[in-house]
């Protein structure tokens, strides 16, 4: 019995020691290699920034240059009337206390004193 457990302990180590093992770092290594489209270009190189790419970010700064003075000019503009109606309503105001200024007035100097006393 002795024998026979002893016999059954090696081949089953023998198995083990023997069986194909696969590493599971390496199929994730080949999974996760990552292929660019694009080729590094050194800055210095002829090649790095083309003179037409050049001309088209300054000429897309330019215009958004020239779009942001034109929204300025638009809220100039907007401020402007915006403070003109403010001075005709200010105006408008003013003129209606006056009238109804005068009114008072004109209505208080035609009723006749209470005490009976005559104004000249």
């Amino acid at each position: 019995m002795k024998n026979l457990l002893s016999v059954v302990f090696i081949v089953s180590l023998l198995l083990m020691a023997c069986s194909k093992k696969e590493t599971p770092g390496f199929a994730a290594y080949q999974e996760m290699k990552i292929h660019y489209d694009t080729v590094a270009v050194d800055s210095f190189s002829a090649g790095a920034t083309s003179v037409d790419i050049v001309r088209q970010i300054r000429m897309s700064s330019q215009k958004y240059q020239d779009s942001i003075k034109q929204a300025e000019k638009l809220q100039k503009e907007e401020q402007k009337l915006k403070e003109e109606l403010e001075k005709e309503n200010k105006k408008k105001l003013e003129e209606e206390k006056k009238k109804t200024e005068a009114e008072k007035k004109q209505t208080v100097s035609d009723t006749p004193p209470a005490n009976g006393t005559k104004t000249k």
